[in-house]
């Protein structure tokens, strides 16, 4: 199911604010404590500075002036021990909003893997994985921002802006009354930069994401990329991508940076406006130097704070646009939940039919078109029929990965719409064409089957599955790493994992997507006699390409074009002058071709890997 890259549209103001208020919403309360004291050592930073200007008359005046020996020591002290106290003060604050960000990064990871494991199949068979991750981690850092962000500008500059402006005034009102009448002209230039950042942030996001998405779609499909001499042909097509991102990347340099010539010119401005006023009147009204290099000192030591200020509302919501694309994810709404009624699956016989069942993914053509048939407990059903047929597809809908749009799947006689996800997948067990294993050893994955399991019933399950000699070959048994991906086994070393996972479980429902048609001769021999064990007294439907699966099913469901068109026993379908008849001519004296050779109509095509 293709899903097309959309133009988002640019967040406005009452949107940032939006996002701001939740930020604070959800995570002030949490961290009170670490954001007051943080809030107290900025204080103590605030005022330090202020002091350190407002001091300066003084020095100028009674040391160097009027000449006094006696406060000299008195100053120098002073001056000293407010550096000290401010450097601590840095200190403190700096390590406790690290301390208070990571933790922050650390809540939304652990929320966003929560979310993302609620989604339901369709969800990711919309997004591109790779993209998705790199949209992750490239925003994840935004609402530890907007606070830090937030915190610092208000308990920091703000503050230590506010007293600078103190001792401006009390040194000057009048100089200080004209810098101010020439700020608004700042301001001003500054909302119409921070305006146009904010589609940019987004474009930027998006474009990287979509270079770190091809980047990890090549690692992972580097053998195939290898194989079919992609490389070139990758290289252009990334190549492109990362220019784009590149260009982005300098807008959002060109919009920020806009900021700077902004306030230098400011700054510029005023403090030579300032020099050359009380240059004046020092020479021609004699009046003592001392007021006005504590009012240069405040000025120039305001000037850090007000830039940065400045540059605030566009730093807060490039933030606020990191945030916001994060809370998308985690605002998105399960497409599949339980209902209010829904009730425990009670599992007996284990019998699974289906009725009347029609299915399309997403607003395509009809995948399965009034699908019914009975697979009963504890018995072999398998399913066999050209490609497109809609085999996968109803594997798919038994665990519930989809609803049907219409019809019923009952278990026992309950449908599963009306039971909850849970109890349903606690007593089914799946096993794939493409077996997958996850980072950790031998053990820990056949342990995920059944987060209970004790060593000795996971050592039972792949003695089953015959893969218990091959795991003591390995160099650490069953603490062995897999690898990414299981890359360190063979195909039917995996295959064989995954049918012991299957076999802990201990599930007394089957779903085979036919296990051994990727496999050499040697390894399939090995994993079917693990899936005979699997199969021993459970109730199992199995997609069939082999001949020897088929032969050996209690029952056989013909499917072509999305619907049921035999159903029987090998000998009755054989007898038959139907579509098994035909595959089984197809492949009579060759037991090893597939049972989906039949051609199709055009425009039909199974979602296999959905």
């Amino acid at each position: 199911m293709k899903v097309k890259d959309r133009k988002q549209p640019a967040i406005d103001s009452e949107a940032i604010t939006g996002v701001l208020r939740r930020v604070m919403a959800e995570n002030g309360r949490d961290h009170i404590r670490g954001y007051a004291f943080a809030i107290g050592c900025l204080l103590v930073v605030a005022a330090t500075t202020a002091f350190t200007a407002w001091i300066m008359e003084t020095v100028i005046n009674e040391a160097f002036a009027n000449k006094r020996g006696d406060v000299v020591l008195l100053i120098c002290v002073s001056l000293f021990g407010a550096f000290v106290l401010r450097g601590l003060a840095t200190y403190g604050q700096a390590v406790a909003l690290s301390t208070i960000g990571n933790n922050i990064v650390a809540t939304y990871k652990r929320r966003l893997y929560s979310h993302l494991m609620a989604l339901s199949v369709s969800y990711y068979h919309e997004q591109r994985s790779a993209r998705l991750l790199a949209k992750i981690n490239q925003n994840i850092g935004g609402i530890r921002d907007v606070l830090n962000m937030t915190v610092t500008s208000i308990a920091r500059d703000l503050l230590t802006l506010v007293g600078l402006i103190g001792v401006m005034f009390n040194k000057d009102w009048l100089l200080s009354l004209i810098i101010f009448l020439l700020a608004p002209s700042l301001v001003l230039g500054l909302r119409y930069v921070s305006k146009r950042l904010r589609s940019a942030t987004r474009d930027a996001v998006e474009a990287n994401s979509r270079v770190l998405g091809a980047m990890q779609e090549t690692i992972q499909g580097i053998s195939i990329v290898k194989a079919f001499t992609m490389e070139n042909e990758l290289c252009r097509k990334v190549d492109a991508t990362i220019e784009k991102a590149e260009g982005r990347a300098n807008r959002i340099a060109r919009l920020s940076e806009r900021t700077a010539p902004m306030t230098e010119a400011f700054a510029g401005l005023a403090i030579s406006s300032v020099l050359a006023y009380a240059a004046f009147r020092t020479i021609y009204a004699n009046v003592p130097p001392g007021a006005f290099f504590a009012f240069v000192t405040a000025l120039l030591l305001a000037y850090d704070p007000a830039r940065r200020l400045a540059r605030l509302q566009v730093s807060l919501e490039r933030a606020a646009v990191n945030a916001r694309m994060l809370y998308e994810i985690l605002d998105t709404v399960p497409h599949q939940r339980d209902r209010p009624d829904a009730t425990e699956l009670k599992l007996g016989e284990a019998t699974v039919e289906l009725r009347n069942v029609r299915f399309a993914y997403g607003n395509g053509e009809e995948v399965l078109k009034g699908v019914s048939f009975r697979a009963e407990g504890g018995k072999t059903t398998a399913l066999v029929g050209p490609s497109g047929a809609g085999k996968s597809t109803i594997i798919s809908l038994i665990p519930r990965f989809y609803d049907p749009a219409s019809g019923q799947i009952l278990v026992d006689g309950q449908d599963i719409a009306g039971v909850t996800k849970q109890s349903l997948r606690d007593g089914l067990a799946y096993v794939s064409q493409q077996p997958y294993l996850f980072e950790g050893s031998i053990r820990d994955n056949i342990r995920y089957g059944r987060s209970g399991a004790t060593d000795a019933e996971i050592e039972e399950a792949a003695r089953l599955a015959y893969a218990h000699d091959f795991i003591l070959a390995q160099p650490q048994g069953y603490d062995t790493p897999v690898g990414e991906q299981g890359m360190t086994l063979s195909g039917g070393q995996r295959q064989r994992l995954s049918i012991a996972r299957a076999l802990v479980r201990n599930a007394p429902i089957l779903l085979l997507d036919e296990a051994t048609s990727a496999l050499d001769a040697e390894s399939e021999a090995a994993v079917q006699k693990a899936l005979d064990q699997a199969m021993r007294g459970r109730t199992v439907i199995v997609i069939a390409h082999r001949l020897s699966t088929v032969l050996n099913a209690d029952k056989i469901v013909v499917m072509r074009d999305g619907q049921v068109v035999e159903e029987g026993t090998h000998l009755e379908l054989a007898q038959r002058d139907g579509v098994y008849a035909r595959l089984h001519n197809l492949n009579s004296g060759v037991t090893e071709k597939s049972l989906s050779t039949e051609p199709q109509s055009a425009g039909h095509h199974d979602h296999s890997s959905q």
